[in-house]
């Protein structure tokens, strides 16, 4: 095993350590398994930690482009990277973090699509009509609420437990990125759909999931991804709708009534309030919107 490797397993440990999310740690692992097999072409062994230079650097990052990679893919590779190096740093193997002199890819300036108010409650109130025939209705009909009633990330959703609800309160423990706690609270429509879903669970011995698989263990992501996308397409005619467009909308419809953006910032569980400031962009394209529609001069 090359001395590259080995560093980079140090790394990946130390990701596991620190409680880094599980898809980070294997995203990371794909992109700096790739790094490696970059640099050991035509059975050559790759460099030491310490002999990477700018020019080598640079010329593996062409590469990457020379792919037609998306540059989100082409950044999150490059931050990969340069986190390898930074822990290299910390144990003194090399004395500069070179791949931090690379330049970041820029990223266009998009904005999510998001879901509009009626079209977000009328695909939940038609799977509360139970309109499909699905093995676990319940079930189904509080993943959606949970969703956007809560703002939850689809990874926060499945990794909920049922010690994490106060029903009496009306609060939810959520564990976001790296383990980090919040409460949010419930709305009524979710809460009705939760207590019927905790009557029908139907769990396999041990186990301590709200959301259950049909053997009665904890729902992947997947297949919670599956759940959403199914609904979407059979009800709204809608594939591009997905877990995360329930996450965005919930926080834009918040702001749209008039919920103060540090609240929404503690209720989604973003670190930086820069991250929550995207929805002020969303904000202002709906009244933009509103007004070329209804304005006699616009």
């Amino acid at each position: 095993m090359s001395d590259l490797q080995l560093w980079i397993n140090s790394y990946l440990a130390e990701l596991t350590r620190i409680n880094s999310s599980v898809h980070t740690v294997r995203n990371y692992q794909t992109d700096l398994e790739q790094f490696v097999d970059y640099f050991s072409r035509n059975g050559l062994n790759p460099p030491e930690p310490k002999d990477f230079d700018q020019l080598m650097l640079r010329e593996w990052l062409a590469d990457l482009y020379g792919q037609d990679l998306a540059r989100t893919t082409i950044r999150r590779k490059l931050a990969a990277v340069r986190s390898l190096f930074d822990h290299c740093l910390r144990q003194g193997v090399i004395t500069l973090n070179r791949a931090k002199l690379l330049t970041t890819p820029r990223m266009p300036k998009t904005l999510p699509d998001v879901p509009t108010e009626e079209q977000t409650n009328t695909l939940i109130d038609d799977i509360a009509k139970g309109k499909l025939e699905r093995p676990s209705p319940q079930r189904d009909l509080a993943l959606f609420e949970l969703l956007y009633g809560c703002g939850l990330r689809i990874s926060e959703l499945v990794g909920l437990d049922t010690s994490d609800f106060d029903l009496s309160e009306g609060w939810v423990r959520v564990r976001g990125k790296r383990k980090k706690e919040r409460q949010v609270p419930i709305p009524g429509k979710a809460m009705a759909a939760l207590r019927a879903c905790l009557a029908a669970r139907h769990p396999a011995e041990g186990e301590m999931a709200v959301f259950l698989n049909h053997r009665g263990q904890r729902l992947t992501d997947r297949g919670a991804r599956g759940i959403v996308k199914m609904y979407s397409i059979a009800l709204s005619a809608d594939s591009s709708l997905h877990p995360h467009s329930l996450r965005h909308a919930y926080a834009t419809h918040l702001l749209s009534a008039g919920a103060d953006l540090r609240a929404i910032q503690e209720l989604l569980g973003h670190a930086s309030l820069s991250t929550t400031q995207k929805y002020t962009q969303l904000s202002l394209t709906d009244l933009m919107r509103v007004y070329d529609k209804a304005h006699p001069r616009a």
